[in-house]
């Protein structure tokens, strides 16, 4: 299957900072990852948005 594209938002403010690429299977959870937010100018949990 092609790679489908999905966005990290922060939890915090909500702006969609970072774009990823993740294969094709769905999957039960979604990804958090603990990111830089320019707009917060801190390190925060980034959620995968679709």
């Amino acid at each position: 299957m092609a790679l489908k594209k999905a966005s990290l938002a922060c939890t915090v403010c909500g702006s969609r900072n970072y774009s990823i690429k993740l294969s094709g299977t769905p999957k039960p959870t979604r990804l958090e990852v603990n990111k830089f937010c320019k707009h917060c100018s801190k390190y925060t949990i980034h959620k995968e948005t679709r």
